[in-house]
């Protein structure tokens, strides 16, 4: 019964809205479900309801690891939370970017418009800009500008993906795709026509004609960023499916693409793995931090440039 009720106030408080309360010395806010959740140290919340754009949706957290300080040039993850197009907020996914943050990333958590009062594509547009204006101003915020990489969860793994894969988005916004390094995917719908009548895909994007124009797995291509794509095997709610078609589709295409299953995993459970108390379920953190890591890595020079 105790078990139970940790999990009915978790969800409750990580993808019902949470409460806030305000840092001493700032105007930052933190989750209160944050300090349980992202236990430890290691990480600080450096700036939080930055706009990147004019809407009220249209604002974003940044978290940094503890010691971080302006003049460093740490590897980027922009986070998309998930909620079903409907539902989400950043100020409670502070224990996901205090994880990130605690790997050595700093951490972008945008918020982004929702049904009903949004559609496809504003969600897409919102996604995209959030990453432009990262890929603009991240480097006066302890960020490197070229090491750029994108996670999400469920909807917001569908946003991250969808940008990685369609070089549209990111143009649109004024960006260059190529800033997108790579993509991490916990139990993203990529593949999902045709889509159950009046559930949340058909109610964010069941209008779009043809439908397959919102399908990642659509926009496979050899050269896209490489994707980590990981699923439960246990996930009713974006069937693991997802995951194994986009992967296969972009292997035959001739690109990277990593697919992980883990055993025993449901469609929560995957990203709530982020989460201090429930790293034990599955090694999610430390095998998309592994992910992320390298495909963010600085750079090499040519060797015939080297030796130059």
């Amino acid at each position: 019964m105790i078990k139970f009720i940790i999990v009915v106030v978790l969800l409750l408080l990580v993808f019902g809205g949470g409460t806030k309360m305000v840092v001493a010395g700032g105007a930052k806010s933190l989750d209160l479900a944050d300090r349980w959740l992202g236990s430890g140290g290691g990480a600080r919340l450096l700036l939080a309801d930055q706009p990147y754009g004019n809407g009220p949706r249209q604002s974003l957290d940044i978290w940094v690891p503890e010691r971080a300080q302006q003049g460093d040039a740490l590897p980027v993850v922009v986070f998309f939370y998930g909620g079903g197009w409907d539902s989400g907020e950043r100020a409670s996914y502070g224990f996901a970017g205090r994880a990130l943050a605690q790997q050595g990333f700093v951490v972008v958590i945008p918020d982004y418009r929702l049904t009903p009062k949004a559609h496809w594509p504003d969600f897409l547009e919102d996604s995209a800009a959030a990453v432009a204006w990262t890929h603009r101003y991240i480097g006066g915020l302890a960020g490197d500008p070229e090491r750029i990489a994108l996670m999400g969860h469920s909807a917001g793994a569908y946003n991250a993906v969808m940008l990685a894969l369609d070089p549209s988005w990111l143009r649109a916004a004024k960006s260059d795709p190529s800033v997108i390094r790579g993509v991490a995917g916990l139990a993203g719908p990529y593949d999902f026509l045709p889509m159950e009548k009046g559930g949340l895909a058909d109610k964010a994007m069941g209008k779009v004609k043809p439908a397959e124009k919102t399908q990642p797995i659509a926009y496979a291509r050899g050269d896209a960023p490489p994707l980590w794509l990981a699923s439960g095997d246990e996930d009713a709610t974006v069937r693991p499916r997802n995951s194994r078609n986009l992967a296969a589709a972009i292997e035959k295409a001739g690109g990277s693409a990593q697919l992980r299953l883990y055993p025993g995993m449901g469609h929560t459970g995957i990203v709530m793995a982020l989460a201090a108390p429930f790293r034990s379920k599955g090694p999610v953190l430390d095998e998309a931090a592994d992910f992320l890591r390298g495909v963010t890595g600085r750079r090499i020079a040519p060797v015939e440039a080297a030796a130059q």
